[in-house]
């Protein structure tokens, strides 16, 4: 059964005027061209009380080679499912997807929706065709990023929905995000109607998909969160979605005051600071990640230990951590710039890990004692005191580690979530 599109470009009344003629004489028509608005005529855009908010996202960056998609069969002519758990609900949506780092176009023919059920498998009586500018097929020169066409679709809080893209032409270099910890599923050819994916090739990466917003009172917002693979979710379990930022969604969820708060995972493992380290540097991406996502109110920067971690010696991890709270005080300035409120988040313990140095804890001391201390962020957020041993406090808790002693194990990011006051986004 061929889908359903969300919208179209114009209603194919207002294309064909005769069919309004033809249908108006009839009452059985009339109930048939009912059928046609309800199907495929676009909703208002601009419904009384109603805004775009992001309730789902992820940074963008270039693939690295060992994360890209599988060779057998590729991306180009093939069809690649994607599953991805929203913060915030609502009854209309449209998807991001980037092309940001590549060098060539990509060609998307088809791109479905539905709800996600286990595995690659798909609810198909909710699935729906995503359009771009009235039409099914869209291309993302280098450097460019696309927004389908406004799509009615019932979206649950924190419930997990599956995109679905039969690619064209792509390229072989691919923007994406490695860090998905989520199963993606690859079919050759034109599968992307089939309600799951057997013997499909998987791997644990998303391609090209950038963001979901939906569209919610005015009351709603987001709160963006800025970080490395801490707040990507290393160490959390894969297709778990129990990262510490999955983690607040929940506890938002269930805070009668905080259901219109949306969580963005701004997330890159790896990431720095300063300077291009996994993926482009915090400042760098601050613009994309954070402004120009739709309907963030609170940012939460929780960002530099590898900045500190990659330091030499002690003069090079003092001028770090220098550095560090200049460009804290560039981003407190850009947001707010934004009427958007900044938490600042103090960086967790990692003695015993690869970074312990006397002179990185120094450094992230430095830093630490700045995001408490001086009044720049609207607020604090204690994740230093909240995960460390208070028997040995450079150090995380033992049921919060991993065992690598610096990133938290699922135990662990659910204790960061508990650790953060919902009365700040309320």
């Amino acid at each position: 059964m061929s889908k359903k599109p969300c919208m179209q470009k114009i209603s194919d009344s207002r294309r064909f005027p005769w069919i309004h003629h033809l249908l108006r004489f009839s009452a059985v028509s009339a109930g048939l061209m009912l059928f046609w608005i309800v199907c495929c005529d676009p909703s208002p855009t601009n419904a009384s009380g109603l805004k775009w908010v992001g309730t789902w996202g992820t940074a963008q960056q270039l693939v690295e080679p060992r994360n890209m998609p599988p060779k057998k069969p590729g991306l180009s002519n093939n069809t690649l499912r994607q599953i991805v758990q929203v913060s915030v609900g609502g009854k209309q949506l449209r998807v991001k997807f980037s092309n940001k780092f590549s060098t060539s176009p990509v060609t998307m023919k088809s791109t479905h929706i539905a709800v996600s059920r286990e595995g690659s498998t798909i609810d198909t009586e909710t699935e729906q065709v995503l359009l771009f500018e009235g039409e099914p097929e869209v291309t993302m020169e280098p450097g460019a990023a696309v927004t389908s066409d406004l799509c009615n679709f019932l979206l649950k809080p924190r419930s997990r929905v599956a995109i679905t893209i039969y690619f064209g032409e792509t390229s072989p270099d691919v923007t994406g995000h490695p860090g998905s910890r989520t199963t993606s599923y690859l079919l050759e050819g034109n599968k992307v109607s089939a309600e799951n994916f057997p013997d499909a090739a998987q791997t644990d990466h998303w391609y090209v998909i950038d963001g979901i917003d939906v569209r919610v009172p005015e009351a709603a917002a987001a709160v963006a969160v800025l970080g490395n693979s801490i707040t990507d979710g290393r160490g959390s379990g894969t297709n778990r979605q129990n990262r510490w930022p999955d983690e607040l969604a929940r506890r938002l969820q269930e805070n009668p005051g905080t259901l219109l708060v949306a969580v963005l995972n701004m997330g890159v493992g790896g990431n720095c600071v300063l300077r291009q380290c996994l993926g482009p540097s915090a400042l760098n991406r601050f613009g994309r990640d954070v402004k120009e996502r739709a309907g963030v109110r609170w940012l939460i920067i929780l960002e530099g230990i590898n900045d500190i971690g990659g330091t030499q010696d002690a003069a090079e991890a003092d001028s770090v951590a220098d550095n560090l709270i200049a460009a804290f005080e560039q981003m407190i300035d850009q947001a707010q710039n934004e009427d958007i409120l900044v938490y600042g988040a103090t960086l967790l313990p990692f003695g015993g890990s690869f970074y312990d140095t006397e002179y990185r804890e120094a450094a992230r001391k430095t830093v630490n004692e700045w995001i408490r201390n001086s009044g720049r962020f609207n607020a604090v957020i204690d994740f230093d005191a909240a995960m460390r041993d208070p028997e040995n406090p450079l150090y995380l808790l033992p049921e919060a580690d991993t065992g690598d002693h610096l990133h938290p194990n699922e135990t662990g990011h659910r204790m960061m979530a508990e650790a953060v006051d919902l009365t700040l986004f309320q």
